[in-house]
């Protein structure tokens, strides 16, 4: 796996192991779009039936929910658990995952809500318009059956919402290489601890440091930094083959 931050576009290899990976993902998603894009296609027009103020008025209640959700934040008790596959970017590996937790997965459902809801709002608003709104509205519906399928394609295509594997620390799509790495620390948002604090020895000037973990995860910083620090200078330890398991922090 490369240990590169950014990726460039590149085709996968036919034999890294996440074919079967990617197409689960790929089911998951189509579950999930086929009935989006059939209940936005079916929308009435907007002279049989206005769907704006409706949709303003959810767009406003799902603006506040999501104010409100950043407020709230969930009991974190998870632990990272050892895996023999972890479905990371570009290959299969052993290590040790942390789940994503119900903030992060209400988070997932409220982006597809959203994009949902902007969409339905959207062909409703176009179907009364001229003629030639009629090219804009399939693509619209198009976008928008993508933007949920990819949506849900990435919450199911890694194993996880973040893993520590031999090559490195996977968060999301974003792999950060061991070799990179200086002591990590918390991370502070508005007074209040929210993920662990990356220190690449070669990170870009001037470029925010990365942060990995937090409320969408469910195990809690002070385990990730305590498991990230132990593992940080012996990453070998998951490419033996054999189980290995988290440190507890220090008075945990």
């Amino acid at each position: 796996m490369s240990g590169a931050y950014a990726a460039g576009v590149r085709m996968p290899a036919t034999r890294d192991g996440l074919w079967g990976r990617r197409v689960v993902a790929l089911l998951v998603a189509a579950a999930v779009a086929g009935p989006v894009a059939l209940g936005l296609s079916r929308l009435p027009s907007a002279d049989k039936l206005n769907l704006n103020p409706p949709v303003w008025l959810l767009l406003g209640l799902l603006f506040g929910a999501r104010v409100l959700a950043r407020r709230w934040w969930p009991h974190r008790d998870g632990r990272l658990v050892w895996r023999v596959r972890v479905a990371g970017r570009d290959a299969v590996e052993s290590g040790l995952v942390a789940r994503r937790s119900v903030a992060g997965w209400v988070e997932v459902a409220g982006n597809v809500v959203v994009v949902g809801v902007f969409a339905a709002g959207g062909l409703n608003a176009l179907s009364g318009g001229p003629p030639s709104t009629r090219f804009v509205r399939p693509v619209l519906l198009v976008g928008a059956t993508a933007g949920v399928g990819w949506i849900c394609y990435q919450a199911a295509r890694f194993t996880g919402r973040l893993a520590l594997t031999a090559s490195g620390i996977r968060y999301g799509r974003q792999v950060y290489d061991w070799t990179r790495l200086g002591p990590v620390g918390p991370h502070r948002r508005d007074g209040r601890v929210e993920g662990v604090w990356l220190r690449p020895t070669d990170w870009p000037p001037g470029e925010p440091d990365p942060v990995v973990g937090g409320r969408d995860t469910a195990v809690s910083e002070q385990r990730l930094i305590a498991a990230i620090e132990h593992f940080r200078s012996r990453p070998a330890a998951f490419g033996v083959g054999l189980p290995v398991s988290a440190p507890e922090p220090t008075g945990g």
